[in-house]
């Protein structure tokens, strides 16, 4: 009595199982993505530089393929009559790189935290997890 085909049948099951349990471990450390609001609050005087560092942060984690092109928007306006702030909206590629940013960007972030200013109860840079709307 031979057992070969037994035999065979079972190393195609095992073969299975572990193709479907590395692909489910795959797929569970696959990137997922994290739309966020970031709120920046201008310290007076300060409000062009921050522009500027913002507008370096985009282009650096946009290089650095740390973003999805979009969506990004990048609005700015002013609050208690003369008080500017910025607001961007972005898309990390992975929700863990915030988490373990890169020096460079860290760098940047550094250089936000200097330009910003508590308001109203804020802290001079406030992030949200948002999702976007498709109308």
């Amino acid at each position: 009595m031979s057992h070969a085909p037994c035999f065979r049948l079972s190393a195609a099951i095992l073969i299975g199982l572990a193709w479907s349990r590395g692909s489910a471990a795959a797929q569970q450390n696959a990137a997922v993505p994290e739309t966020v609001m970031v709120t920046l609050h201008a310290k007076p005087g300060g409000e062009e530089e921050l522009a500027r560092v913002i507008a370096n942060h985009w282009t650096t984690a946009r290089r650095m393929k740390l973003v999805h092109d979009s969506p990004h928007v990048s609005v700015r306006g002013v609050e208690d009559g003369n008080k500017p702030y910025f607001i961007e909206i972005f898309t990390w590629r992975d929700a863990q790189v915030p988490d373990a940013a890169p020096p460079e960007i860290q760098k940047i972030w550094d250089d936000m935290n200097r330009l910003v200013e508590a308001r109203d109860g804020h802290a001079g840079l406030e992030f949200v997890v948002v999702a976007v709307a498709v109308q």
